[in-house]
């Protein structure tokens, strides 16, 4: 925490609205890779434990880690939690009542791999928007080695699959008792596979310009609150940058931005989650026009924004706030090095730095645990 940071009440402690849902705080969780759930996808104990301490830690609203939504192409890493089965269902439902009766808020995010897939047991072959092979390498982190397979370009059949994916895997989180589902359309993941110019060269309604792009992403909205209704929350997460290509940014600018942003909510978005890439906020987050990118969204779009990226710099958080730059803040590795950080914040007390040992070799919760457990005994 900066000297002056307890000074004034911080901004992330007020309340806000969320489509139906009334937050204690303007604080959320934002979704990490956790690869923790047992190798057919099932959340554990230890996951419900996890999500739970940030509950107690006073955050008002938790996303969960990308879950994968159907059996074929859509998982991503090995033990990976998914949304497909009842005893996916079953798991969730445990992790959601524990961190409801704490007081928070829990929303699933729902993710496809497409071509970013680098262990799913389910398939000999990953699929995108087209025959284009991903930038980067896999992630270690995440169970990964060596370059990204070339993807099979998706047809019709396959596009009819993600979407019925997405709406069943929403109709199981909702099931599991939670209270919303969060699109993730960010990162590199398939729906941003399609949204971005480069790795998405179709020459049908879903390739050209950017609302052909955004296409798939407002019909897998629209499939989602056609399946769950209109109470519980339907977000959609989005970035420029990507795992796999922190540099990215879209072509067209603040024009790009505006377009996106309109369409998804029209869609029927209840809010939007604009992730950085975790580094200088104020420099990723401007645009061609001066703004930032959560400005633009809250403008166009109407409904409340989530800023990600650098947001653990409490007074940064706080200015973005206050400022109008976004309604609410998601943090990851802060959370992580902090799971009670929004008590602290209330209370004026200073945050513990992250530590990248804490991910390392893999990102696994056990990994995390012997990391705490060694620095306790020194």
């Amino acid at each position: 925490m900066t000297p002056d940071a307890s000074s004034h009440r911080h901004h992330g402690l007020a309340p806000v609205t969320a489509g139906s849902l009334d937050l204690p705080n303007r604080f959320a969780v934002a979704p990490m890779t956790r690869v923790s759930a047992s190798a057919d996808g099932v959340p554990n104990r230890e996951m419900a434990d996890y999500y739970t301490a940030f509950a107690r830690g006073g955050f008002g609203m938790v996303i969960t880690e990308g879950t994968y939504t159907d059996d074929r192409h859509s998982q991503s890493y090995l033990n990976q939690p998914g949304a497909v089965t009842s005893a996916h269902t079953t798991g969730w439902a445990r992790v959601a009542g524990a961190v409801q009766a704490e007081g928070a808020r829990i929303v699933m995010q729902l993710m496809h791999a497409g071509a970013l897939s680098q262990g799913n047991p389910h398939r000999d072959h990953t699929i995108g928007p087209s025959p284009v092979p991903p930038r980067g390498r896999m992630m270690p982190e995440y169970g990964g080695e060596g370059p990204w397979q070339t993807p099979k370009e998706m047809d019709d059949d396959d596009i009819g699959t993600v979407v019925r994916g997405f709406a069943d895997a929403a109709g199981n989180a909702r099931q599991a008792g939670f209270d919303g589902v969060e699109i993730h359309a960010a990162n590199g993941y398939l729906l941003d596979q399609f949204l971005t110019d480069y790795t998405n060269q179709r020459a049908d309604h879903y390739g050209g310009s950017v609302l052909n792009r955004v296409r798939l992403t407002c019909e897998v909205v629209s499939a989602v609150r056609s399946r769950i209704g209109a109470g519980p929350l339907v977000g959609v997460r989005v970035s420029q940058t990507k795992v796999n290509d922190f540099e990215h940014k879209w072509a067209g600018g603040a024009g790009d931005a505006e377009q996106i942003f309109a369409a998804l909510a029209k869609a029927g978005a209840d809010y939007l989650h604009v992730a950085g890439e975790g580094r200088d906020w104020h420099g990723s987050a401007r645009m061609d026009s001066g703004d930032t990118i959560t400005r633009i969204a809250k403008r166009v779009s109407g409904v409340p924004v989530i800023a990600n990226g650098g947001m653990h710099d409490l007074a940064v958080a706080d200015q973005v706030l206050e400022e109008g730059h976004a309604d609410l803040v998601a943090l990851g590795r802060g959370a992580l090095a902090n799971p009670d950080l929004v008590n602290r914040v209330a209370a004026g007390r200073n945050l513990d730095a992250f530590a990248p040992e804490m991910l390392h070799p893999m990102a696994t919760l056990g990994n995390a645990r012997r990391w705490a457990s060694a620095g306790e005994r020194h």
